[in-house]
This record gives structure tokens, sequence and C-alpha cells, in this order.
């Protein structure tokens, strides 16, 4: 199931330039990297340094588990855990994230130190770029030098030719703009790569930033901050002022042209593949040739378009606003992506509107934090490989892949016996999941970075050329068969995700930790934790997007017309349920929006929960209560406690408009009422308000 990571649209070039020419499938949480759990013997302060596992004290037993299993679960946790005033939010993962981040600090600042290592070696790759994200009196002294090239580029453009030439070389340096250029595996021919072009260009978060109402206070705060940076790049007040109107109305525009964030999860309705011929007959006034041309790819014969109604929209506005506008656009969208690497006032100011006003965090991350960031989005791999020489256990990789064959078992069992399936689709189902395939812990082959240029003193540059150099190696694989050994995420990222063109399942060695992989505790917590985790990816082939993918990786309909609408009937009770739930006063969760993650979150809970059953049964000797829960109530209660979460309103708001996820309260608890087994494990009865009457609940795979 094909879906953008939400993060990039809020993390700095550095974070995106990676990201941006490939697109990520359903994943457990929105994007971020962590590492592994393991005794340090130089650690850090141990605070900093403390398991975020399963633990009873998290509870708050003065809540009836029938009146509100979430805050009986986790209530002591969440009035004890207040979100830092440097994040946005604060849940288990984000407690690993801090935990993993101190590890990676700990090589970064040996490898900066280690100027004797070889020019090209890892180590000198890694330490020099941190070296020059750390060099602040460098970066003040260069103020907006850095960009000063572009911006005479910029000021020289004269034709929509020298326009497009441009934003080839700003998509290559993963400067966004106009629309996002992405090389995938072609979803109809899944073995080989195409280039994709998607709707794009905003500076808000998402459509709805321009358009609805509610948002209305940060657009007028989104004019404010252009105003204000520009006035620091020396225009006049007056004319910085009259620039961010301008800039504001072309992204307004262009977000009316946009689909819907729900809409893009239709991967078929979102499929449109063209010649360039075809494309310049589309779009004529959008010089296609140069921009293919200026991207090395001007051999290209076909291209996927995901909105070609949002291209025309563009070509209309091209032909009616002078060349002068798009100068100060993309003066604009420049000066975004590059303030993170810029001096401090520059840096400063954009962290006070992308992160303050949007998230509501009122204090930036430490620097080393953000240079860790930005080394894990532009050299991931590189950073990978000391990490995992340094924290990952090679018995990791063995246990998870017993795991996953129990989970895989329980699921094959499930679609040979669904009783609303017919046969027909049901012997497709099965040829597809007996194609399925996992990765774990880390690519077999490290990418190997040596051919980019890292220098100690030139942070944006360092910055630039990773992403270009990522660019040119995507874009000269269009036309040609993919590459099924390549990984999406770094192996020091806590997530995981289900790749459909591909029909493989990956965890990276940063989800093999507590909370979600306990070697110390019980097969009830972590089958309630990564067996979950597990069965969501598997779960994720068969949701409303990636069931559309055929045994091969290829959009297909495969599914009988009776089949595809018993499906849609009780995927329609999923949207139901958790459109219903409100996050904060007029503001729910968007059912539509996270259909896929809730039905993964749901196929996860209910298959891991058999799991569990299984390995009870093998061994007896495990079914006894430990802490005065027995393992069905330990599996539920550490299921709900991996997704304890306390969230600044403003995050909370963002998340709700762009996150395919439910917020984590509602993930706590979502699954559970669909389930007997959990009425069951705590005495729930009709009547409690946990209770969910059984003609509503989902129950899908």
């Amino acid at each position: 199931m094909r879906r953008d990571s939400v993060e990039p649209d809020f993390y700095p070039l550095e974070i995106r330039a990676r990201r941006s020419l490939a697109r990520f499938a359903g994943c457990l949480f929105p994007l971020f990297s962590a590492g592994l759990l393991l005794p340090l013997a130089t650690a850090p302060a141990q605070d900093a340094l403390r398991t975020p596992g399963f633990s009873l004290a998290y509870m708050d037993r003065s809540v009836s588990p029938g009146v509100d299993f979430y805050h009986f679960a986790d209530g002591n946790w969440l009035s004890n855990n207040p979100v830092p005033p440097n994040k946005s939010r604060w849940g288990a993962f984000n407690e690993l994230q801090e935990r993993n981040w101190q590890l990676i600090r700990s090589i970064l600042e040996s490898c900066a130190a280690n100027t004797s290592a070889s020019v090209k070696s890892t180590t000198r790759e890694v330490g020099d770029f941190f070296a020059s994200a750390m060099n602040t009196n460098r970066l003040e002294q260069l103020a907006f030098r850095p960009i000063a090239s572009d911006l005479e580029r910029i000021a020289r453009l004269r034709s929509g030719n020298d326009v497009f030439r441009l934003l080839a070389d700003f998509h290559e340096r993963g400067i966004g703009a106009f629309f996002n250029p992405r090389v995938e595996p072609d979803p109809k021919d899944s073995s080989i790569y195409a280039f994709r072009i998607a709707q794009g260009g905003l500076g808000l978060p998402d459509r709805d930033y321009y358009l609805k109402d509610t948002f209305a206070k940060q657009r007028e705060a989104y004019h404010a901050h252009i105003a204000t940076m520009l006035k620091m790049l020396g225009e006049s007040a007056e004319e910085a002022t009259a620039h961010a109107s301008t800039i504001l109305d072309l992204e307004t525009a262009l977000a009316q042209a946009s689909k819907p964030r729900a809409d893009l999860r239709d991967p078929v309705a979102n499929y449109h593949k063209f010649t360039v011929a075809e494309l310049e007959q589309l779009t004529p006034a959008l010089p296609w040739k140069p921009y293919l041309s200026a991207s090395r790819l001007d051999k290209t014969r076909h291209l996927v378009v995901g909105q070609p109604e949002f291209l025309q929209a563009e070509e209309k506005l091209v032909k009616e606003r002078p060349l002068t506008d798009w100068q100060v656009y993309l003066r604009w969208h420049l000066l975004r992506s590059a303030a993170p690497f810029l001096h401090r006032a520059a840096e400063n100011e954009n962290f006070a509107f992308y992160q303050t006003v949007l998230s509501g965090t009122p204090q930036p991350e430490p620097r080393w934090q953000r240079a860790a960031h930005v080394i894990d989005g532009s050299i991931g791999e590189a950073l990978g490989r000391l990490y995992v020489e340094k924290y990952f256990p090679p018995a990791a990789r063995a246990r998870m892949s017993e795991l996953i064959a129990n989970l895989k078992s329980v699921f094959r069992d499930r679609l040979q016996k669904l009783d609303w399936m017919t046969d027909a689709t049901r012997a497709k189902a099965l040829a597809k999941f007996d194609r399925f395939t996992q990765k774990i812990g880390y690519p077999d082959q490290f990418r190997d970075y040596s051919p980019i240029r890292i220098r100690r003193d030139d942070y944006w540059g360092n910055a630039q050329r990773a992403a270009q150099f990522e660019s040119r190696r995507q874009f000269a694989r269009v036309g040609k068969p993919v590459d099924r050994a390549e990984w999406d995420m770094t192996p020091q990222t806590v997530n995981a995700y289900f790749n459909p063109s591909l029909n493989e399942i990956v965890f990276p060695a940063g989800i093999l930790q507590p909370p979600f992989f306990d070697a110390q505790m019980d097969d009830a917590v972590n089958y309630g934790a990564i067996g979950v985790v597990i069965g969501h990816e598997i779960t994720h082939g068969y949701d409303d997007e990636g069931r559309k993918y055929d045994a091969d990786g290829n959009l297909n309909e495969w599914w009988t017309d009776e089949d595809a609408k018993k499906f849609e009937a009780r995927a329609q009770k999923v949207i139901d349920q958790y459109g219903s739930y409100e996050a904060l006063p007029g503001f729910k969760v968007n059912g539509k929006l996270t259909l896929g993650e809730n039905i993964a979150d749901l196929g996860g809970a209910s298959i891991a929960f058999d799991a569990l059953q299984r390995a009870l049964a093998q061994e007896p000797s495990k079914r006894k209560a430990i802490g005065g829960f027995t393992p069905e109530q330990r599996f539920f209660l550490s299921l709900t406690q991996i997704w304890r979460t306390n969230w600044r309103e403003d995050e909370l708001k963002r998340r709700l408009t762009v996150d395919p996820h439910s917020p984590g309260q509602f993930r706590a608890i979502g699954p559970h009422v669909n389930l007997q087994q959990f009425y069951q494990a705590f005495d729930i009865k009709p009547g409690d308000p946990m209770y969910r009457p059984a003609e509503l609940r989902a129950k899908v795979w």
C-alpha cells in the first residue's frame, strides 16, 4: 500500500532528499529514526538511556477497564510524562527515539573527532558531515551566501524553458516546487522503475491549510513568516509583504487544484500513464522536454502522472501569471528549503513557523540532534552501517524470522477459512500471500556514498550534494529492472513497512527492541507489541489499497465484484468507527484517510492474539498470571501501551489533517472493541462505555 511519508513535509530538505523520489509503503507510524536498545560501554546519562518497555506502573487502576481502557492501561504514564519543550508529541516511540539518538550521537561525535580516518571511509563521511553541521561560527560568517548563486539564477530567468530547467535542478537537489517527482516501481509493471509526477508545490502542510476556515490563523502566520524571511534576505518591508501575498495566492491556487489527501489513497485513480508527447499535448504550455533533458530523462518513453488535472490547472496558472511571480515563488521555496542549513537568524525563524506555529513546539531540539536527523536523511546507510556494527545483535534476526513465520501461519489459515470470500478470489489471495517476502534488520549490501564530496566547512553544500547523488541514482534507474534488495528505510529507523510493488514486509533493526520486542518479557507482552507490528504489516497487503495489488505487485483487479463489495461493506464499518472519534472539539479522525492503517491495526491485533494462543497451547506452562494479569490481559495491555501519547494541540490538528495514521489514543483502543476476546479478558459487559455492540464491530481479516 503506497503512501507518502508525512514527516518530510515538515523536516528540512535533508530529510526529504533521500525520500523525495521514492514513495513509502504502508508503515506502522509516521516516519522518524532511532536505533536498537543495547548497553553501551561509554553510555550517556542514564536518564537519556532509560528503556521504554512495558510496565504495570504505567496503569491507572482507579479507572475501570470497561469505562476507559486507554487510561486504565496508560493513565499514570500520561499524567507523569508531559510533552517536552522541544517536542510536538510524546509517546513510547518518542521515548525510544530519544534513547537511540543518544547512541547515534556517540557514533557521530566519535567519527567527527577521528580526522585521521581515510577520506572516503564511512567514518570520515559521517564525521565530516556532522562537523559541518556543528560549525556554527562558519554558518554565521556565511549568512545567506550559500544560496547566493541560486538566487542569481532565479533573477536571470527569462522564459518558461529557463524555469523548467532550473526546476529540474532544484528537484534534483531536494528543493520542492511546482510538483513532486518520484522514481518507483511502475504500479502496473512492478518489474521496472517508472518516473512519476504528483501534485505538490505547497509550503503549508496540506491543501486544507489554504482552504479551510479552521486554519485561517496559520495562513496569516504563514504570510507574515514569508515576509519576515524575505526582509531578512534584503527586501524592503513593502516589497516583502507584496511578495508574500503573491506566494500565498499562487499556492492557494495550487491547493485548489490538488486532490484531498484521502483521495490520494486510491492507487488506481491516481495512476495515469503518458508518453512524453501525450503529456505535452495535455499541458502544451509546460516545457517538459527541457525539464526531462536537464533531469537526464530525455530518453524516457513513458511516465506516470498521479493527478493530470493538477498539471492542467498548473498550466493555466503559468499562462495567466507573469514570469516575475514565478521568480518570487521560486525564491521562496529555495529560501524555505535552505533555512535550516543557514545562520541562526534564518534557522530560528524557520523553526518559529514550521515547528512552533504549526506544531506548537516551543523549543528546538539540540543542534547535535538536528544534525543527526540530517545525516540520517542524507547518508543514512553510512550511519546505519556503523550503527549495526556497534549495536545490533545477529540473534535478533533469527528470533524475528520465527515470529514472522508464526504470524504468517495464522494469516494463511484465515485466508483459507474466510467465510465471506469466494473460492475464485481466495485462490488468488493465497497465491499473493505465498509470494510474500520479508527483510529484517539491515540490507545485505550498504549503499556506497563515496561519490559524494563531503566537506567539514560546507553544511548546505553537503546536503545538496547528497540529495543530488540520490536523485541521480534514482533517475538513472528509470526503465530498468527493480532492485528487490533495496531498502526504503535506514537500519536505525524505528518503524516497519509493507511495499505492495515488491509484496514484502520490512522490519529495520530499530523496531526490534522494547517496547516492541523485549527478550526479558513474556510471550503475551511480545505478541501484543512486535506480534501486532508484524500482523499490521502483513494486513497491509490486503487493506483497501494493498488488496488492489496482485501477487506480482501490480495494480490489477483480481477480486470478483461480489467479493470487492463484501470487503467495502466491512471496511465501511472501520470508516464509521474511527470517523466517530473526536480528538479535539470539532476535530474528528478522518475515517477515509486513516482506513488502511486502521484495517492494518485491527488485523494485526486479531492475528497476533491468535498467534499467542497457539504459542500458549504449545507450551501450557506459560499460561499463568504475571503481576496479577492473565496472558490475554497482558496482551491487550501491551498493545495499548505502545500507543501511549501526549500531544500539543496544534500538532494534533496537523496530524488529523495530514496523517494516514489515527492518533495514538485511538489506535490504543480501536482494534480492541472489535474483538470479543478483549471483552472476555476484562469481563466487559453490554452497557459498559467500552462495549461495542456486535452488529457494529468490524471484522475484515
